[in-house]
């Protein structure tokens, strides 16, 4: 099996129908022929019988065009400005030819801050079609995992201080995360073709209602290409483990960000106690608690995955990985 990787933009493989994606985009069935049909734009797959296909890349640029369209743009103007913006993206990421072996910077080096304050801004006026349109522009041209946790995870993180300070009220708190859950759940459920081994299975421990963390892992965990099962807040012990089990899982990741939901964590052994003699499937867990006070890594079982979100992800491929190479 070969290595995955999550430093790509978003995947080329037709994944949706035409149906899905006008529910998706917002744009109409017809709309969508006519485009392809006068302007080439986008040039969808084909199914055996003959059926469009768009992938996730076709979905992020008709959300791109339709969002110049909603600002005064005209359909064909805006297709060419995106073709202009990726022909411009395609040129900075090739090297110059100096002469000399130098070349330009690529288009991943450049500083994503303007855009993760107009994000934040989008969502704190309830600006949905701003919000679209940075996310767009941001996924034509970057990896989903510096998206992520360059201008996703900041802009969650200052939502939920600007709560706690009293600057945002509870309802434009639960606006931006819920836009941002809703994004991320689709980039889970849209990622490129996944291997073919069972799932692993993502959820928040008895107790646990935050859920950022493993929405986060869930989408960039389909980047690299592995099957996911997403369950979310609050899971119980008991439904978890047989879970896991029928879905023969190789991995179960859990998180806790508070004492309560950790202390009901610590008791997952019972439940699934081929895990823990065996470690298959590997139970691993992360959050907050585990870095406030590393005591709770003594208290729980399992694999500790890392204090970042980054070293999760990478713990959890890593582990992954080591399943795969094992003999069955």
């Amino acid at each position: 099996m070969a290595m995955p990787v999550d430093n790509q933009p978003p995947s080329d493989y037709p994944l949706y129908n035409i149906g899905a994606v006008s529910r998706m985009t917002g744009i109409s069935i017809a709309t969508l022929r006519m485009w392809e049909h006068r302007y080439g734009f986008p040039q969808s797959g084909r199914t055996a019988g003959g059926h469009r296909l768009y992938s996730e890349r076709d979905v992020m640029r008709l959300r791109w065009v339709k969002g110049q369209i909603d600002q005064g743009m005209q359909t064909a103007q805006a297709i060419h400005a995106l073709h202009h913006n990726e022909e411009a993206v395609e040129a900075a990421a090739r090297p110059a030819d100096t002469g000399s072996g130098g070349g330009s910077l690529p288009v991943e080096l450049a500083d994503l801050s303007p855009y993760r304050e107009s994000l934040l801004v989008a969502l704190l006026n309830h600006d949905t079609a701003t919000a679209d349109r940075v996310l767009g522009e941001l996924l034509l041209s970057q990896a989903l995992s510096r998206l992520i946790y360059e201008v996703i995870v900041p802009v969650l993180d200052e939502t939920g201080r600007g709560w706690q300070e009293g600057r945002i009220n509870v309802a434009t708190e639960h606006f931006a995360t819920n836009y941002v859950r809703q994004r991320l759940m689709m980039w889970m459920l849209a990622g490129p073709p996944p291997f073919p081994v069972h799932r692993v299975v993502l959820a928040a421990a008895p107790g646990e209602l935050h859920e950022g963390s493993l929405l986060i892992l869930g989408a960039l965990l389909r980047r690299r290409r592995w099957p996911v099962a997403y369950l979310g807040q609050s899971v119980p012990l008991p439904d978890l483990a047989a879970f896991a089990t029928d879905l023969q899982a190789p991995a179960v990741v859990i998180v806790a960000t508070t004492e309560p939901p950790a202390a009901a964590l610590a008791d997952w052994p019972r439940y699934l106690p081929d895990a823990a003699r065996l470690g298959k499937p590997f139970v691993g867990y992360g959050g907050r608690i585990f870095n406030e006070k590393p005591e709770w890594r003594q208290r729980v079982a399992g694999v500790f995955l890392g204090e970042t979100l980054e070293d999760g992800l990478n713990a959890i491929d890593r582990l992954l990985q080591g399943q795969q190479a094992r003999p069955q």
